[in-house]
């Protein structure tokens, strides 16, 4: 495929928007994680601490963002760069998320994920300390993989000729579709 300077500075303009999205959430969550990591816990709230960023990072970091998400964004970013569009490049974060020209599923997962994340976020900001800083501290750990797996999966989409994923574009089979990896 070939890629248009145009197209180029979209899909990193998308990459990056995502990256500075994750990065604020995970610069809102410090404080109240930090509060608890310093404080004293007991042995229970200690291993809970402990099974929060294990599980976080495995389902939010490894199953949500490895396995799906960030393959997916970086695959919709490589099709931004060989294909771009006046407003796909000025909303290639909301692109690359899957939120315009995409199949009615893909922009149906993106809405209710986000409304999804919206509500965890505002239960999750009922609860007190350390039981708020405990469960952000494994969102924090979810989060900083995905970034990472993000700029992996950015990387790869460019330079690996082999990489390939579902782009999920409306009405079109993409290229793109029949060969999904698994990292």
């Amino acid at each position: 495929m070939k890629f248009t300077v145009a197209g180029l500075t979209g899909a990193l303009w998308g990459l990056t928007g995502i990256e500075l999205l994750l990065g604020t959430a995970i610069w809102r969550l410090i404080p109240a994680a930090e509060e608890v990591i310093r404080g004293s816990l007991s042995g229970a709230q200690a291993l809970l601490l402990v099974s929060s960023v294990m599980g976080m990072a495995y389902a939010e970091g490894y199953r949500g963002f490895q396995r799906a998400f960030s393959p997916r964004v970086a695959a919709r970013a490589r099709f931004l760069a060989g294909h771009p569009r006046g407003t796909h490049l000025m909303l290639a974060p909301l692109f690359c998320l899957g939120f315009i020209h995409a199949t009615p599923r893909r922009r149906k997962a993106a809405f209710l994920l986000t409304l999804g994340i919206l509500l965890l976020v505002l239960l999750a900001r009922q609860l007190s300390q350390p039981w708020r800083g405990i469960l952000d501290a494994g969102v924090i750990a979810g989060l900083a993989w995905g970034m990472a797996t993000v700029a992996f999966f950015g990387f790869k989409a460019f330079h690996d000729p082999d990489f390939s994923w579902p782009v999920d574009l409306p009405g079109e089979e993409s290229p793109n579709q029949t060969g999904r990896q698994r990292n």
